[in-house]
């Protein structure tokens, strides 16, 4: 009867193999395979590296060919790294194959007889580092000049621009030719001193310190306090000249060449023409139901002579609107 907690396809724990697994037995059994930050990186022999391409290619299905490089390891010689993928339908799958060589031997077969796009690779890889791939059927120079000597990507390869002209950054003012005063070395944030945290602890001088200003000599001392001693004498004797005034006008006062004069007189303004039907002269509400209608001036009086009494204005009566009876 089967537990019903546990599917009926499910497979045994001893059963189930890592990524890294499948591919040791794919390659072989002198693989070394680890897996991190979602790539898988194999470690094989020089000795085996075209059988671990070949079982790469064939039986992994790792038919693209992404890039070949080295690395300089100093005294454990080159790892000599090659990025494959399977670019097919599906998530693309990818693998790192990796091997070293020795730095006194540093020779590999070649690539090219599998993986066609290796040749390039190849010879970037053999101007760069000096490693010989053997069997390459054009290993000549990719980037470098015809006659240039030695191997740029080698960590002893020594800048021939740095041997003639110093870098730009390597002294600080004060420390070339010259004897002018040192700058204050300044470390980023975050950045501790090399003398104090790294490799090159306690191997590097301690930096010199910022010299202090120097103290007055006894002669200089005396001079100033004599010339102190003599300034208040100097106020008391005759002909000396007076203190000049301190000045005590403010900005907004102006300066003292500035005489006080009257005011300008104002310019007289144009009189402005006001007209009785503008708009803007009787403004109305805009909660207002009508415009009231503007105000008529009073006519003037009508004088029939002398003696005659004055007509007083008769008001004009509004027109009745739509709808009003009469």
């Amino acid at each position: 009867m089967t537990d019903p907690q546990t599917p009926a396809d499910a497979t045994p724990a001893d059963e189930l193999i890592t990524a890294a697994e499948a591919a040791v037995a794919a390659i072989g059994d002198w693989a070394i395979a680890t897996e991190a930050y979602q790539l898988l990186t194999v470690d094989v022999p020089a000795e085996h590296w075209i059988e671990a391409l070949t079982a790469a290619r064939d039986t992994l299905g790792l038919s693209y060919f992404d890039w070949l490089s080295a690395v300089d390891e100093l005294a454990d010689g080159f790892s000599v790294a090659a990025h494959l993928a399977d670019a097919g339908a599906g998530p693309v799958r990818h693998l790192l194959l990796r091997t070293k060589v020795a730095r006194n031997a540093a020779a590999l077969p070649t690539a090219v007889g599998l993986y066609a796009g290796a040749g390039w690779h190849e010879r970037e890889t053999a101007e760069m580092f000096g490693i010989d791939f053997t069997g390459h059927p054009h290993l000549i120079t990719l980037l470098l000049p015809d006659g240039f000597e030695g191997h740029p990507l080698r960590k002893e390869f020594v800048l021939a621009a740095r041997v003639a002209k110093a870098w730009p950054g390597a002294k600080e003012p004060g420390e070339s030719e010259g004897d002018g005063p040192a700058r204050r070395k300044m470390q980023p944030a975050g950045v501790p001193d090399p003398n104090e945290w790294g490799p090159l602890k306690g191997t590097l001088p301690p930096i010199a310190e910022r010299p202090a200003r120097a103290a007055r000599t006894p002669r200089a001392a005396a001079g100033a306090a004599a010339g102190a001693a003599a300034a208040p004498a100097a106020e008391g004797a005759e002909g000396a000249p007076a203190p000049r005034p301190r000045r005590t006008r403010s900005i907004s006062d102006g300066s003292v060449s500035q005489s006080e004069s009257a005011p300008a007189p104002e310019r007289p303004r144009p009189a402005r023409t006001q007209s009785t039907d503008a708009p803007w002269h009787n403004p109305v509400p805009a909660t207002a139901d009508e415009p009231s209608a503007p105000a008529a001036p009073p006519a003037p009086p009508v004088s029939g002579g002398p003696g005659a009494p004055a007509v007083p204005p008769t008001a004009t009566e509004p027109e009745p609107k739509d709808g009003d009876s009469a």
